[in-house]
C-alpha cells in the first residue's frame, strides 16, 4: 500500500468521523471537539510510522487529531453563505492532502503545515460554487477577490484614496480593485431581509462571522518564518563561494543563473560547479533537518 493509498483510505474507515454532512453538524463537532489532541512527540512518531512504513492506523490518527482545527478554520469562511458542513468537508480533504505531505523531520506541528492545504480546498470551493466569483478565474483575480472583500467588510465602499491604497497593496491597477468591488456589491443582500410567512428563504444575517482566521494566519506565518530563519542560519555555514552559488541559482528573485555563467566568474568548469551547488544543498538540508531537530 502506497502512502497516498494508505491516507485515502482513512475517509473510507472513518467516513462519519470525517464528513459532517453525514450526521448532524453539531453532532460532529461535538465529536471532534472530544478527540484527544496529539502531543508533538507523539505525533512526530506517528509521523514517522507513515512516512517509513506506511501504517494506515497513525495516518488515521493524524487526521483524526486534527479535525477540530478544520472546523475552526471552515468557521472564518462562513461569510460567504455557503453551509459550514461543506467548509468543513472540503477542509477535510486538504488536512488529508497535508498528511500525505507531511515530513516530520521539518520540525514544525502538522497543523502549521496543512493551514495551507486546509484553506486552499476551501479557497477552491468557494470560488467554484459563489455565483459571482466565477468571473474570478485567475491567480490574480482570486488573491485580489479574497484580500478585497476582508476590506470591505472593514471600510465599506471605498472612497478614491482607499481605493489606490489597496491597489498598490495588492501591485494591481486600481481600476481592478473598482471592477473587483463592482462585482462583491452586485451580490450584496440587505442582511435583514427575512424570508415571506411560510416560506424557505436565505437569511444572509444568519451566515455572518469572523472572517479573519487569525489562528490559521499566525501558524501559517509562524511555519513560513521558521522556514525562513533556518535558510538563512544554515546559508552562514558555507564559504563565500558556495553561497554566491546557490543564491544566484536558487534564490536570486531574478533570472537563473547558469553553470557556465557561474564556471567563467570563478575560472572553473561548469561540472565544478554543479559540484559545489549539489555539496552545498546537501550540507544546507541537513543542517536544516539539525536544527529543527
Amino acid at each position: 500500500m502506497t502512502r497516498t493509498t494508505a491516507v485515502n483510505a482513512v475517509a473510507l474507515r472513518q467516513p462519519t468521523m470525517l464528513s459532517p454532512l453525514a450526521g448532524s453538524l453539531d453532532a460532529y463537532i461535538s465529536s471532534v471537539n472530544h478527540l484527544p489532541v496529539l502531543s508533538a512527540e507523539d505525533e512526530r512518531r506517528l509521523a514517522e510510522k507513515l512516512r517509513d512504513d506506511e501504517d494506515l492506523d497513525a495516518a488515521k490518527t493524524l487526521v483524526l487529531s486534527n479535525l477540530r482545527f478544520v472546523v475552526h478554520i471552515a468557521r472564518g469562511y462562513m461569510g460567504y453563505g455557503l453551509p459550514l458542513g461543506d467548509l468543513v468537508q472540503e477542509g477535510n480533504v486538504g488536512l488529508m492532502k497535508a498528511v500525505k505531505r507531511f515530513d516530520p523531520d521539518v520540525g514544525v506541528r502538522l497543523i502549521s503545515f496543512a493551514v495551507h492545504w486546509i484553506k486552499a480546498e476551501i479557497h477552491e470551493y468557494i470560488l467554484k460554487n459563489w455565483r459571482i466569483v466565477k468571473i474570478a478565474t485567475t491567480k490574480a483575480q482570486r488573491k485580489l477577490f479574497f484580500n478585497l472583500r476582508s476590506a470591505k467588510q472593514r471600510l465599506g465602499w471605498m472612497n478614491r484614496s482607499e481605493v489606490e491604497a489597496i491597489a498598490a497593496d495588492l501591485k494591481v491597477k486600481p481600476e481592478e480593485v473598482e471592477q473587483m468591488e463592482a462585482r462583491l456589491g452586485g451580490a450584496d443582500v440587505s442582511f435583514s431581509i427575512t424570508p415571506a410567512d411560510g416560506e424557505e428563504g436565505y437569511v444572509p444575517e444568519d451566515w455572518l462571522a469572523d472572517h479573519r482566521d487569525e489562528f490559521a494566519e499566525m501558524e501559517e506565518a509562524e511555519y513560513q518564518e521558521q522556514q525562513e530563519d533556518r535558510l538563512r542560519s544554515a546559508l552562514t555555514g558555507l564559504d563565500e563561494r558556495a553561497r554566491d552559488i546557490v543564491y544566484r541559482r536558487w534564490l536570486n528573485e531574478g533570472e537563473k543563473a547558469g553553470l557556465q555563467e557561474l564556471a567563467d566568474k570563478y575560472g572553473i568548469s561548469a561540472e565544478r560547479v554543479r559540484q559545489i551547488e549539489s555539496a552545498a544543498m546537501k550540507k544546507l538540508r541537513k543542517a536544516i533537518e539539525l536544527e529543527a531537530a
